[in-house]
């Protein structure tokens, strides 16, 4: 068998991830000016749910594949879909269909990240683990930096359509160094899918959305959400091969780093979803100015994880995790107050570069644990789920904070196309009155959206206090946890 090229394998990958930074920062940048053209900002939210759920619920189907079937043949397909998927969302005619393209572009980001990120838990020992995801945040830095500013030229410059096109490339790339470059030995099985799970746990998501979104008939969606949860629960027990192992998480540090990482996944979602919008629609700022108030955020994040890279042989990954979560929750609630002045763009850039820094202290602390906590052939389905947890929890977060919004405009009595307009070219052709009314609706859901935020960081920390104490010594495959 042909041995793995190591390093052209790491630069597959580390294209892979600059996807994916890319993904959060252009899309993010450019999305309000999508509304502005397509109209319907009742479905803002939807754009992103709707991708980050397709995300979330394949997250663990695609790790489970991967143990099954090797980590090669998953990335590769992982991406081709998303390649396929982004040049259908640059064509969509109305946002209808631009939330259903990015259902589809989601089912093959679902595999990209976390295949990823398991295929550096096999190339790399445990304490060479966390000084790759130096590199690998290095990357995500400089996918933060450029991404905001290249969104904001294209949509100026072009269209906001080439947002989505423009990682088809390097996505293509991507996927042909992978192929050359990684070779396997994977031990063929009989498998079977969860797909009923899968199916359950879609199903309670997108009431649980549906639920927040609605008033009257529609709050009995919430209802049968938790019985389409409770079916879920009782497929997982059974299942042969479920979509959550829920023996995993009688372990310590898989319960613990997956209720925080859910918490930090609502709060760090919703924030880089909801805080372009603010500075676009209120602030009026242009697409690069709204794109840059999250820079800072993937500019903080990589440099912190390098740091914490360093620091977790020494110290354990107890401390890493507790100090970036605090840190993290005293920059949300920070925001929340700096953006009920509306002074300017100038503080939240800041602050969101210092979240950025706690996300990076204590996330790569709480992925390396989880990894070094379970043996190869478990190390897929643990990745996965550890990053299905912050996914979900993001997916959630924004349909029901997206909900908030809507049902602000809606109790304003704002017209939907009078806040559609704060958004394109035509702003300075709409009546200053309705603007200062649709402004004003704007910041009162604005202010209850990040206020959210804030207490979502607040809680993260608190999960953080339970998490055990680890350390990680040279040559070790599993730490021992007390």
């Amino acid at each position: 068998m042909r041995r793995t090229h190591r390093p052209l394998t790491v630069a597959a990958l580390l294209l892979s991830m600059f996807i994916a930074a890319m993904e959060m920062t252009v899309v993010s940048t450019a999305m309000p000016t999508a509304v502005g053209e397509l109209g319907g900002i009742h479905l803002y939210a939807w754009a992103f749910a709707s991708y980050m759920l397709a995300a979330t619920v394949t997250v663990p189907i695609y790790g489970k594949l991967a143990d099954l079937h090797g980590r090669k043949p998953v990335m590769i397909w992982g991406t081709g879909l998303f390649v396929a998927a982004s040049i259908a969302c640059g064509f969509a005619p109305s946002m209808p269909w631009l939330v259903a393209f990015r259902v589809a572009q989601g089912l093959g980001a679902g595999a990209m990240q976390p295949v990823a990120l398991t295929i550096v838990g096999d190339l790399f020992e445990p304490h060479e683990r966390a000084r790759i995801q130096g590199v690998f945040g290095a990357v995500w830095g400089l996918a933060g930096l450029v991404g905001p500013l290249l969104g904001g030229a294209i949509v100026r410059y072009a269209s906001w359509r080439w947002v989505f096109w423009i990682n088809v490339p390097i996505a293509v790339a991507s996927m042909g160094v992978l192929t050359l470059a990684l070779h396997e030995r994977v031990e063929r099985r009989e498998h079977g899918l969860d797909l009923a799970g899968a199916a359950l746990l879609s199903l309670a998501v997108v009431l649980v959305l549906f639920g927040a979104r609605s008033q009257g008939a529609g709050l009995l969606a919430l209802p049968a959400a938790a019985a389409a949860l409770v079916g879920f629960v009782a497929v997982e027990r059974r299942a042969r091969e479920p979509l959550l192992p829920l023996d995993l998480f009688r372990a310590r540090v898989l319960a613990a780093s997956s209720a925080a990482g859910a918490l930090v996944g609502a709060a760090m979602f919703a924030t880089t979803s909801f805080l372009p919008l603010y500075a676009q629609a209120i602030l009026g700022a242009t697409p690069t100015g709204a794109g840059s108030v999250i820079a800072p955020m993937a500019i903080g994040w990589p440099v912190a994880s390098a740091i914490s890279g360093r620091l977790i042989p020494r110290l354990g990954f107890r401390p890493m995790v507790r100090f970036g979560l605090l840190i993290a929750a005293g920059a949300s609630f920070a925001l929340f107050l700096a953006l009920r002045s509306a002074d300017g763009l100038g503080l939240p850039r800041v602050l969101a570069g210092l979240y950025g820094v706690g996300l990076g202290f204590a996330n790569t602390a709480l992925l390396i644990a989880v990894q070094s906590s379970v043996p190869w052939e478990r190390r897929g389905v643990a990745t996965a789920s550890t990053l299905f947890f912050r996914t979900i929890g993001g997916t959630i977060a924004v349909g029901v904070l997206g909900g908030v919004l809507a049902a602000t405009l809606a109790g304003s009595g704002v017209p939907t196309d009078v806040a559609d307009r704060l958004l394109g070219p035509e702003r300075a052709g709409v009546d200053p009155v309705a603007v200062a009314g649709a402004a004003g609706a704007l910041a009162q859901g604005m202010s209850r959206i990040f206020g959210a935020i804030a207490g979502l960081s607040a809680a993260a920390f608190v999960v953080s206090l339970a998490f055990p104490r680890l350390h990680m010594k040279r040559g070790e495959a599993a730490p021992a946890a007390r």
